[in-house]
C-alpha cells in the first residue's frame, strides 16, 4: 500500500513541477512552411494578392503562459511574387517597397495578450520601408507537436492583421489603390 502511496506521490509530483517549471522554449521560423500573403483593392476592380515567401526568426513560446512568448521575424523584400513578374517588378520598385533601398521588413513583438483558449493579440512594431509602426497580429495557436517532415518539436500559428501603407511612406496611387492592407501570415517553427 506504501508503495502505490509513493508512486502515486511521485506522479503527482512531477506533473505538478514540470507544469510549474515550464518556461519558454526557442523555435526557428521554418522557412518552406511559412509566409505572409497580403491584399489590397485595385482601383475599386479587384482584390490584389502577393505572397512573401523569405522569412527568418525566432518565437519564444510558452505553451502554459503564452503572455510570456516573444516573436522576432524578418522578411526579405525580395521574396514577393504575385504570379506576374512585371507587377513584382513595380511593387519591388521605389514606387512602392523599394527593395534596393529598404531589402528587409521586421516585426518584433513587444507584449502578447490572451484573449481565447488558443488566441493571443501580440502588440509589436512593424518596421516597413525604413519606418517603425505599432502593429497588433491577431494570433491563434494551431497546434505543437514533433513534424513528420522535420522530425523536431514544432509548432504552428495563423495571424492576421490591417496596416496602412501610406504610414510607412508608401504612397503610390492612394486612395484608388487601397491604403489599407489586409495581411494574412502562416507560421510553423522548429525547436
Amino acid at each position: 500500500m506504501n508503495k502505490i502511496k509513493l508512486s502515486i506521490a511521485a506522479i503527482l509530483f512531477a506533473s505538478v513541477s514540470s507544469s510549474a517549471f515550464a518556461a519558454v522554449e526557442k523555435y526557428q521560423i521554418e522557412p518552406n512552411h511559412s509566409h505572409v500573403n497580403w491584399t489590397a483593392n485595385h482601383f475599386g476592380f479587384s482584390n490584389q494578392t502577393g505572397k512573401f515567401s523569405d522569412i527568418a526568426g525566432e518565437i519564444n513560446f510558452d505553451e502554459k503562459k503564452p503572455q510570456d512568448s516573444s516573436v522576432d521575424v524578418t522578411i526579405k523584400i525580395a521574396s514577393l511574387t504575385t504570379g506576374l513578374p512585371k507587377f513584382d517588378g513595380h511593387l519591388k520598385s521605389a514606387d512602392l517597397f523599394d527593395e534596393k533601398q529598404f531589402p528587409t521588413a521586421k516585426f518584433v513583438s513587444k507584449k502578447v495578450k490572451v484573449t481565447g483558449k488558443n488566441t493571443a493579440k501580440v502588440e509589436g512594431e512593424l518596421t516597413l520601408h525604413g519606418v517603425t509602426k505599432p502593429v497588433t497580429l491577431n494570433a491563434k495557436f494551431n497546434k505543437s507537436d514533433v513534424s513528420v517532415i522535420t522530425q523536431k518539436p514544432t509548432v504552428g500559428f495563423s495571424a492576421t492583421a490591417t496596416i496602412k501603407r501610406s504610414e510607412f511612406g508608401m504612397n503610390y496611387a492612394v486612395p484608388a489603390v487601397s491604403d489599407e492592407v489586409s495581411l494574412i501570415i502562416e507560421v510553423e517553427a522548429n525547436k
